[in-house]
């Protein structure tokens, strides 16, 4: 039976690495994460304090950078 995906080869070097999407899916994933939570915080956020995730912006930062990784860190590997 034969495979149907190809699976690419992981990069060699550092400037490889960097220019592969290995480096700039996870980035870009925790980035907009980390600003989609700041936005977040800005226009919904917890005025009250008592909202432990949303109560600071840091909490709300943190919150959306790990889901932008876990979005975008697939472990399926036909996912492109």
């Amino acid at each position: 039976m034969e495979n149907n995906f190809n699976v690419k080869p992981k990069p060699k070097n550092a400037k490889e690495f960097f220019k592969s999407s290995y480096f700039w899916k996870p980035f870009l994933g925790i980035t907009i994460g980390g600003l989609g939570g700041l936005l977040y915080f800005y226009f919904v956020g917890c005025s009250t304090g008592s909202c432990p995730i949303t109560s600071s912006a840091y909490g709300s930062i943190i919150t959306g950078s790990v889901l932008g990784l876990f979005i975008t860190s697939s472990s399926c590997a036909t996912c492109k």
